[in-house]
């Protein structure tokens, strides 16, 4: 398991490359729809900037998180998407320069959470390397999002290692998300990495097992590509299931991709 310096340093990596691909793009491309329905280059961008707000409520003023929750009770459904058309109605510097702000002092507060401390969050509370991890998995999926509205190539790198475990760590609650018993016993999960070794997560005798690449996973449980467009193999019923509802991001369960879609 990486040290929560090591997440942190790969999280400041995986934002410093996406920040590279639209630093400099013309206004107009940040109105460029991307795969997310109603969602520009621009949402992508404001979604990541109000999500790093609110993990730094929750990292640095957890004592404010309650009436955080309370006000998105009364915010209706659409919350996250309202959230990220408010923010992508600002100029583009503007909000570049709002994300890059709002990320560095979510490092510095989550660098600073002591050991063993719990985070208050819209899912299960979690550990300051936890919240890392879940700040890397989303800023690599949106950027999936704004790479596939480019027609870019999002290079796969040994960071993904992290969205893979935390993939493999979620799978019981993307079932209760969808109100459903999660499974008694584990999967194995085999996963070819970007540099040719293999990742693996679960028991090595269990009786059902994914195999494929882990860049195809992390598609999936962050639910960029629908499985069918992907190499993953299951074997298991139980696997077979879980594939089409694996979410590693909170709140409601998502819509994920159509099949085909990427074809």
């Amino acid at each position: 398991m990486a040290d929560l310096g090591v997440i942190l340093g790969d999280l400041d990596a995986e934002s410093r490359t996406l920040d590279d691909v639209v630093a400099d793009l013309p206004a107009s491309d940040w109105a460029r729809a991307t795969p997310a329905e109603g969602w520009t280059i621009a949402h992508q961008i404001a979604h990541l900037t109000w999500t790093d707000e609110k993990a730094l409520i929750a990292a640095a003023h957890p004592e404010d998180w309650q009436a955080e929750v309370e006000s998105l009770l009364t915010a209706g459904e659409h919350y996250v998407d309202e959230a990220a058309a408010e923010g992508a109605e600002l100029p583009p510097v503007e909000l570049l320069e709002r994300w890059r702000a709002g990320r560095a002092q979510l490092a510095e507060a989550l660098a600073a959470v002591p050991d063993g401390q719990k985070l208050p969050w819209y899912g299960p509370p979690m550990s300051a390397a936890s919240m890392v991890t879940a700040r890397l998995m989303e800023t690599w999926a949106h950027g999936q999002d704004v790479y596939d509205a480019l027609g870019l190539r999002h290079e796969p790198t040994a960071r993904l290692w992290h969205i893979a475990r935390f993939g493999t760590r979620t799978r019981d609650f993307a079932y209760l998300l969808n109100s459903l018993a999660p499974p008694t016993e584990e999967f194995r999960v085999e996963l070819a990495a970007p540099d040719g070794t293999t990742w693996t997560f679960g028991p090595e005798d269990a009786e059902q097992k994914l195999t494929g690449s882990a860049v195809d996973f992390c598609l999936v449980i962050t639910q960029r590509r629908h499985p069918a467009d992907t190499d993953l193999v299951a074997q298991g019923a139980d696997v077979e299931e879980w594939l089409t509802i694996a979410q590693a991001f909170a709140g409601p369960p998502g819509s994920g991709r159509e099949a085909g879609q990427f074809a």
